[in-house]
């Protein structure tokens, strides 16, 4: 007879992550698992990294999940990982906004970049799409924006006219 809960107190990992064969996507070394001191300017949460071990030379690195060794991405030089913060905040801004739920802009962007809900994630993006992501979510923030402003202007002239 098995017992039940063994199964259940086996740490979860993830499906084909193996730390062991990372490589620098920019210049084929192997990568490192260290604390993000001496990268991040502050490290007072002990933030764990993958890093390429040509750092500096080679700036790339990932930060990992909080008490894992996942990393939240794929390794990302300086120019990527901005891109990917500016895409962020943009995408962010389509659920924080109203506009839409954060389910949905999940949905948005699975759609956009042509893959499964659960690999949409901006942490995973190269280049092109981080620039996909800022350029719609400009559009579509951009035309939310003018209706709620037509909204409120019809509301003010409304009551204008009253």
């Amino acid at each position: 007879m098995k017992d039940k809960n063994k199964s259940k107190t086996k740490k979860k990992k993830r499906k084909g992550f193996q730390a062991g064969n990372m490589r620098c996507p920019y210049c084929g070394s192997t990568v490192v698992y260290r604390s993000a001191d001496g990268i991040y300017y502050d490290n007072s949460k002990g933030i764990m990294l993958y890093v390429c071990s040509h750092y500096p030379q080679c700036d790339a690195y990932v930060r990992v999940h909080a008490g894992t060794k996942i990393p939240v991405g794929s390794l990302a030089n300086h120019e990527l990982r901005t891109l990917r913060r500016t895409a962020h905040q943009y995408f962010d801004q389509l659920h924080q906004s109203g506009y839409m739920s954060k389910q949905d802009a999940y949905q948005w962007l699975a759609d956009l970049i042509s893959a499964p809900l659960s690999e949409a994630h901006i942490g995973h993006l190269g280049e092109y799409y981080c620039k996909q992501v800022i350029e719609e979510s400009r559009r579509l923030l951009g035309r939310y924006q003018g209706q709620k402003n037509k909204k409120q202007f019809h509301l003010m002239r409304g009551g204008v006219a009253s």
